[in-house]
């Protein structure tokens, strides 16, 4: 959604990686890392097969990207149950975190890649009100357990400090520039 209200064309290829992190790593590498192993997985599944591209296709860039939910030192990752959803929320709430999403850019020529932090403060919030979300919006696949653009941002966050669409998942404009670069 983001990159067609940017008017940029692509295509989605979606291959599945472990998302695995070293040890050691900062926060906003692990996003990056993440991203990376993203980007390889589907320039890997290019290289071996052309199937479902366009001839001459191939040396277009492969974008791949990673949100990561960060509260202190400690990554909150996607729940797994509801009850894991209502305990991330009930941790976020009244309180500050980072939101860091890694882009990682793959050409022939190289690659570029870069994180983007956005802090994120939540007005308190009931435990009615997290209940309402997670059971309304079923937020299971999202970092942190939930998704700015949904009814949690408009009724619980009190303020950002950086960019709104790194928040949803990309930072669309840096990653126009670094495709402008290209």
């Amino acid at each position: 959604m983001l990159l067609e209200w940017a008017e940029i064309d692509f295509e989605v290829i979606v291959k599945h990686t472990e998302e695995i992190v070293p040890p050691g790593v900062s926060v906003q590498e692990a996003a990056v890392t993440i991203a990376r192993q993203k980007a390889l997985a589907v320039q890997h599944s290019l290289l071996r097969t052309s199937e479902g591209m366009e001839a001459g296709s191939s040396h277009l860039p492969i974008l791949a990207a990673d949100t990561i939910v960060v509260l202190g030192s400690h990554i909150i990752g996607k729940p797994e149950s509801r009850q894991e959803a209502i305990q991330f929320l009930q941790q976020l709430s009244g309180r500050q975190h980072q939101v860091i999403t890694g882009v990682v850019l793959l050409t022939p020529a190289g690659e570029q890649a870069f994180a983007d932090t956005t802090d994120v403060q939540f007005y308190p919030l009931s435990l009615e009100q997290i209940e309402y979300y997670v059971d309304k919006y079923q937020p299971f696949d999202k970092a942190g357990a939930y998704a700015i653009q949904e009814w949690i941002g408009v009724v619980g966050i009190e303020r950002i400090n950086g960019d709104f669409y790194n928040v949803m998942g990309l930072p669309v404009s840096r990653v126009l520039q670094a495709l402008e670069r290209l």
